[in-house]
């Protein structure tokens, strides 16, 4: 009750702001060009154009359709932009695959190949967007790969947010829902002229679930509720003619509740009945029956580790209290001004800061068991600044500029495993060691019982990345046109950090067994550890110690485009490009040294030809573009061979890889306000002849292996409707269809990894009255389809992360 009396005091206090000042015209807000009916105007390439000159593979999506879809995250994306998917690694970071072009990392501290931008400012990091979504005016995607004109080299492709902006005169909206879990959520916006020359917006949206939608299996008690606010604030200011500023500052925070895994099976070291290693032996009394027993069949269907027993402290193993939630906040601040020099020429520069913080506890057992929890904790600082020079002569348009972005980074999670199998075999293993010379510490058989309950991973991360760039359009003729780009970036990162021991929990298993096994695989006796000391083993120093990296790496990211326009609704394309991954270095459970070190950056090189007509008098527009990948040193999240865990976690670059499609968009407009859009992929991908680790241990060569998390079709269908009922009430609505065939979660092709195929439909149907009023029932999942978008292993269990199950509500708004 507090929360909401906080959320109606803080819209109030805005209104009041704006609703003193004075209703005169601000010259703010540049005026939007002239579009006809359906026409999208975006800044793929950092001006405003209809997204029909444009010769590149773009999807945008408008915020009215965004709002009745009910996209309110970067998940639900996904619905209207389906070659975008979104799953979800076992610490809680998102993993973004566009074109089958993805990283599949866990940690908080790694850039994703799809870059997520904000009026242009990079959340290079995918955690930074697990926010609410608001006020948005529209989505950009932009699909390949993107070097030459935006902050940070990717791969993939980007996703532009563009928010809405202060206005000229006197606007305002608000909205509350009511939804099933006992969902309520309000959020709304103020907008309007502070003065001469002077403009301001405020936005917010709470989001909250009061009822869980995961239940255990066991227990009856439920996870998923949700807390979520978020707050932007914005001014545009016009000091003088031909001088602009656009000053904004976000926040947010999120307390909701993390997701539980699904216990699905079992590692193939850890199978009971066919596992490779002796820690089959050790599976917790109870687990293969709790897995054989409850297959799940449908979303809610989950389990973890009771309060009770995992908050408890077991010897030297401290546990880990309190409620399996986020506790996260962000704040980002952005300043860009633009200059006039002259009636061409145009200086913009971009200075940004953003930061983010995360305090977090999740349980990965997929069951009842302390198999793994994880506190994670963690801190972005990212700064950055752009300068360009933008102008045109006569046919030929240019941009020139320099970037700069230094980010501070801190990534550790403290983990609580006390009943893994893995555990409970060095257990067992060291036991017949404390009566040899390797248990100089004297370490008692109960001592070694409660070891390795729990301990540290730890990272700091420090980067630079500067870079030059240009751009050019020239117009050949009056029917073709050439487009080219370059961008040479220089990345550096610095790396320190290790797993450690946690309050001489892991002092008994690393000085006993842990030594007694490198010794006899390396041949060198280690010194041992204190309590707080790094236990990750070097082979070639022979020591326990802080791993430290630098990586130092440089390229030149391009873009060649031709386009031919043989008619005013006709636009043929062809480009090359070439785009780069930054390398990046991991935080792993690191029994060896190895797991910590860094992968290098990756290069994709697109070769892509497409059309876009409008036809039947701008009633229909098709879209076709086919594409052929080719990909070096893809990062990869993969598997060690390691002489005592069998197979534990690292990054890799497989040398060779490639990817090829056809994507198609068909828009029609039958009747005013009538649109059915239609967007499908059809995708191959191909690992080849890369050699690697299988989920078993065992060397693997994974040549024709298609990438994780990349289905061969994907594909949604949208109806969009506004159509008036009366002199004044009109009804509007969407519904979004969406569907996808099965993908792999790792390069092997076992069916406990796979995702299954699978459709949902969004829906939402209201009706809008002149005087502002609106109402409206919508529904996500709306058939309640049991899917899931991810899987992964916590080295005993594989789980499943399933998606929310049907979730409905009730919208009341009123614009103002």
């Amino acid at each position: 009750m507090m929360k909401a009396m906080r959320i109606v005091l803080l819209s109030g206090a805005a209104t009041g702001l704006l609703a003193g000042a004075p209703a005169f015209a601000a010259d703010a807000v540049q005026a939007e060009p002239v579009t006809a009916e359906g026409e999208i105007i975006v800044t793929a390439q950092r001006r405003a154009e209809s997204m029909n000159d444009v010769g590149m593979a773009i999807q945008a999506v408008d915020g009215e359709t965004l709002e009745n879809l009910r996209v309110t995250d970067m998940r639900d994306l996904t619905a209207v932009a389906p070659s975008f998917t979104v799953s979800q690694s076992y610490q809680g970071v998102p993993t973004y695959t566009l074109r089958g072009i993805g990283f599949n990392t866990i940690n908080l501290s790694s850039t994703s190949t799809v870059g997520t931008y904000v009026d242009e400012v990079a959340y290079a990091y995918p955690i930074m967007n697990t926010g609410p979504v608001m006020d948005i005016e529209r989505v950009e995607v932009l699909k390949g790969p993107q070097g030459t004109l935006y902050g940070r080299n990717t791969t993939a492709g980007l996703i532009n947010f563009i928010t809405a902006k202060p206005t000229d005169s006197f606007e305002g909206s608000l909205k509350a829902d009511l939804g099933n879990y006992q969902t309520w959520n309000i959020g709304g916006h103020i907008s309007g002229p502070l003065g001469e020359g002077i403009a301001a917006r405020v936005a917010f949206r709470s989001e909250n679930s009061d009822k869980g939608w995961q239940v255990s299996n066991t227990r009856g008690e439920r996870l998923g509720e949700v807390d979520k606010l978020g707050i932007r604030g914005a001014l545009a200011i016009d000091p003088a003619p031909g001088t602009h500023f656009d000053l904004s500052v976000t926040w947010w925070r999120n307390r909701s509740d993390t997701v539980a895994g699904q216990g699905i099976g079992f590692t193939p070291a850890t199978n009971p009945v066919t596992g490779t290693s002796n820690s089959r032996f050790f599976n917790a009394p109870g687990l293969a029956d709790y897995i054989s027993n409850n297959a799940p069949t449908k979303a809610s269907q989950a389990d973890w580790a009771p309060e009770a027993g995992r908050s408890a402290d077991i010897g030297t193993g401290l546990g880990l209290d309190g409620p399996l939630a986020e506790d996260n906040r962000f704040w980002g601040l952005k300043l860009r001004w633009d200059q006039q020099l002259g009636d061409t020429i145009k200086l913009v520069s971009l200075t940004s800061y953003n930061d983010f913080k995360r305090d977090a506890l999740s349980d990965w057992s997929g069951a009842p068991f302390e198999i793994l929890l994880q506190n994670t904790v963690g801190r972005i600082k990212s700064f950055a600044q752009e300068l360009h020079l933008e102008g045109e002569s006569g046919a030929f348009t240019w941009l020139v500029g320099g970037y700069y972005a230094h980010d501070r980074i801190i990534d550790s999670n403290r983990t609580l495993l006390g009943q893994n199998a893995n555990v409970g075999l060095i257990r067992a293993a060291g036991q017949p060691l404390l009566a040899t010379p390797f248990n100089s510490g004297g370490y008692t058989p109960l001592q070694l019982s409660q070891a390795f309950r729990t301990y540290e991973d730890f990272g700091r991360i420090r980067t630079k990345t500067w870079s030059i760039f240009g751009n050019a359009d020239a117009e050949l003729t009056d029917q073709l046109k050439l487009t080219v780009g370059v961008r040479y970036t220089e990345d550096k990162q610095r790396y320190n950090g290790c797993s450690r021991d946690f309050n001489g929990n892991m002092l008994p298993n690393v000085n006993v067994v842990n030594r007694a096994l490198y010794f006899q695989t390396y041949g060198v006796l280690a010194p041992e550890i204190a309590a707080g000391q790094c236990n990750t083993f070097d082979p070639i120093t022979g020591t326990f110690a802080e791993v430290q990296s630098l990586l130092d790496e440089n390229n030149v990211a391009w873009r060649i485009a031709l386009d031919w326009s043989p008619n005013d609704d006709t636009l043929l394309y062809a480009s090359v490009s070439r785009g780069y991954k930054s390398g990046t270095t991991p935080i792993n459970a690191a029994n060896l040294a190895r797991q910590n070190a860094p992968v290098t950056q990756e290069k994709l090189t697109a070769y892509e030809v497409g059309v876009k007509a409008t036809l039947a008098d701008r009633a229909v527009q098709a879209n076709l573009s086919a594409f052929y990948y080719d990909y070096r040193d893809k990062q990869i999240s993969t598997y060690f061979a390691d002489p005592i865990y069998t197979a534990l976690s690292r990054l890799d670059n497989v040398p060779d890889s490639e990817a090829y499609g056809v994507e198609g968009e068909l828009t029609i407009r039958p009747v005013a306000g009538l649109t059915l859009a239609a967007n499908a992929l059809w995708l191959k991908t191909r690992i080849n002849d890369y050699n690697g680790t299988n989920a078993a241990g065992q060397p693997q060569n994974f040549d024709g292996a298609e990438f994780i998390y990349s289905p061969e079709f994907q594909g949604s269908v949208t109806l969009a409707y506004d159509t008036p009922v009366s002199d004044t009430v009109r009804l509007t609505g969407a519904v979004s269809a969406r569907y996808q065939s099965k993908s792999n979660t790792i390069f092997e092709d076992l069916d406990l990894y796979k995702v299954d195929a699978y459709g949902t439909v969004n829906a939402s149907i209201g009706l809008r009255d002149e005087s502002g009023w609106s109402v409206s029932l919508w529904a996500k999942n709306l058939f309640d389809k049991y899917y899931w978008s991810a899987v992964a292993s916590n080295a005993n269990v594989v789980v499943r992360f399933a998606n929310p199950p049907r979730t409905y509500g009730l919208t009341v708004g009123f614009d103002f």
